[in-house]
């Protein structure tokens, strides 16, 4: 009896991992069917994004960043993973109505390959700011082994927050929306073009409160400036993260099932 119940949570793992392998697959399948660039999109549209930056704020209006492609590059990248994310869990639970009344199916499973479809191109994107790191002429610093360590702080902060939009679409359908506009005031209150240094000193709290421009710092402290990135704000942002993934995941869990069903 007892190896019976030890047995049970590993294959509960094992299943929930399949699953979500799949509907991985199935949303990227979904995502470029009938596209002929396919994943390659998800590489272009920061490097159209790079572009236009890079010409406004190198060119016309020059901010004098050092090594500002490499800066704005891992900016860009960082947010998009965020944003993407978050718009895409908004809708998780309203998109997938017959998956969710299927007995027996997890739909918290749901946000979380909504974050792991956009950490993937997210990942595929790194090759590319690692050469823009060789070309400006940055080293690779050891630092960089600890590049997962950021990347799964951003992955509990993301899917904490997006458990919170996808429990709030199902009810109030415009979160997504509100969302849209939240996050696009988020970007340019977020230092992804600019440096946090170049903010009034009387307005710099407000950017330690922002999880987003913390991480930013973290990421470009060790792609770009090759060092060690501030420990004490960092694991103050992964306590806040998991209480964030706590909450969200509470909220969540308290309204799927038939709430879910009810309301879809």
């Amino acid at each position: 009896m007892s190896s019976r119940m030890a047995m049970w949570p590993t294959r509960k793992v094992t299943y929930l991992f399949d699953l979500l392998r799949e509907l991985v697959a199935r949303d990227l399948k979904i995502r470029y069917k009938r596209s002929a660039l396919g994943l390659a999109w998800s590489l272009l549209n920061p490097l159209a994004q790079l572009l236009v930056f890079g010409f406004l704020f190198g060119m016309v209006l020059p901010l004098n960043i050092p090594n500002f492609p490499l800066f704005l590059f891992s900016g860009v990248l960082v947010w998009n993973w965020f944003s993407t994310s978050l718009l895409s869990a908004a809708t998780a639970i309203t998109d997938n109505r017959e998956l969710i009344k299927r007995p027996g199916f997890h739909a918290a499973i749901l946000p979380v390959v909504t974050v792991t479809s956009n950490l993937i191109h997210f990942v595929l994107a790194l090759p590319i700011l690692l050469a823009f790191a060789l070309i400006s002429g940055v080293g690779l610093s050891p630092v960089l082994v600890l590049l997962p360590l950021v990347m799964a702080l951003q992955f509990i902060l993301t899917l904490g927050l997006s458990y919170f939009v996808a429990t709030f679409q199902v009810t109030f359908r415009d979160t997504q929306y509100l969302l849209g506009v939240i996050l696009m005031l988020g970007f340019y209150l977020t230092p992804v073009f600019y440096a946090v240094a170049s903010v009034p000193a009387h307005l710099q709290w407000l950017y330690r409160l922002n999880p987003v421009a913390q991480l930013l710092v973290a990421y470009r402290s060790i792609l770009i400036y090759g060092k060690m990135p501030d420990w004490l704000s960092l694991l103050a942002l992964y306590v806040m993260a998991c209480l964030v993934l706590i909450g969200g995941y509470a909220i969540f869990s308290s309204r799927a099932g038939s709430r879910f069903v009810e309301e879809l």
